[in-house]
């Protein structure tokens, strides 16, 4: 069964279309019952599709702070 504390990584790879339909489902059965992780889910979805819309581009030190709060924030 997949823990929160695993969902930041999955989340990452099923937005970059890399899960197997295996880890899918156990990501999606996760999301079913834990609304934490759907709101990280959400958020992190969100934030991906900002940036693309901000002015000049992000650092990677600015980035990985962004997902740090989120991750952070979604337990």
């Amino acid at each position: 069964m997949l823990k929160c504390r695993d969902v930041p990584a999955e989340a990452e790879a099923l937005l970059d279309g890399e899960l197997s339909l295996g880890r899918r489902m156990a990501l999606r059965l996760h999301l079913f019952m834990c609304g934490n992780c759907r709101r990280y889910l959400r958020q992190l979805r969100q934030l991906l599709g900002a940036v693309p819309h901000m002015h000049g581009d992000a650092s990677d030190e600015e980035v990985d702070k962004v997902l740090s709060h989120l991750h952070d924030h979604s337990h």
